[in-house]
C-alpha cells in the first residue's frame, strides 16, 4: 500500500515538473523602434577585476612631486621594452612623457612607477599609490605587488640581463671569505 501511494505521488510530482518545462504560449511580438543604432562597441572583460584596471585612467604622479638627481640618473639605467619572464610571463616597460617615469605593464596589471634610491644598487622602480615594485639587478627582474603580498613576475631578464647571466656562469664566483691564492714567484 506504501509502495503504491509513493509511486503515484511521485508520477504526479513528474508530470507537473513536465508541465512547467513545457514551452510557454506564445506571447505577441514586441514593437521593433523605426531606427534602431547599431550598439557601440564595448570591451569585453573577462572579469570585475580586469574591468576596473583597464578603467582607471594612469596619470602621472603628481606635478609637484620632483624626482631627485640621483632618482633621474637610476632612471637612465632602466631597462625598457618587452622583458620576458618566466612561465611565459612577459612585463612591458615605456619611459613616459614626463622624466624619470615609467608604464610598467604585466598582463591587466598597469603601474606607473618611478625610480627609488637603494642601499644596494639595485635599481627599484615604485607606484606608491597602487603598491607596486620592480627590482631590476644586474641578471634578472621582479615584478611584485606588494598590497597583495604577491610576486607578479619573476626571473624576468632583457637581453643585456640574460648575457650578463651567461658570463655569471662562465665565470666562478669569487669567495671574499678566503685568502686571495698566492702569486707564483718568477
Amino acid at each position: 500500500m506504501r509502495f503504491l501511494i509513493a509511486t503515484i505521488l511521485f508520477a504526479s510530482l513528474s508530470t507537473a515538473g513536465l508541465a512547467q518545462t513545457a514551452a510557454p504560449a506564445a506571447k505577441p511580438a514586441a514593437k521593433k523602434p523605426a531606427a534602431t543604432k547599431p550598439a557601440a562597441a564595448k570591451p569585453a572583460h573577462t572579469s570585475r577585476r580586469e574591468a576596473i584596471e583597464v578603467g582607471i585612467p594612469l596619470e602621472d604622479a603628481d606635478p609637484t612631486d620632483k624626482l631627485t638627481p640621483a632618482e633621474l640618473e637610476i632612471a637612465k639605467r632602466v631597462y625598457v621594452g618587452d622583458i620576458p619572464c618566466e612561465l611565459g610571463a612577459k612585463v612591458v616597460i615605456k619611459a613616459r612623457k614626463r622624466e624619470g617615469y615609467f608604464l610598467v605593464t604585466h598582463g591587466i596589471n598597469r603601474f606607473v612607477m618611478h625610480p627609488v634610491e637603494s642601499r644596494t644598487g639595485a635599481i627599484r622602480l615604485e607606484d606608491p599609490e597602487r603598491g607596486a615594485l620592480f627590482l631590476q639587478i644586474a641578471n634578472k627582474s621582479m615584478l611584485m605587488n606588494q598590497k597583495e603580498g604577491k610576486r607578479l613576475a619573476d626571473e624576468c631578464q632583457s637581453p643585456e640581463q640574460a648575457k650578463f647571466a651567461e658570463e655569471m656562469k662562465s665565470r666562478p664566483a669569487v669567495n671574499i671569505l678566503e685568502p686571495a691564492p698566492a702569486k707564483p714567484a718568477s
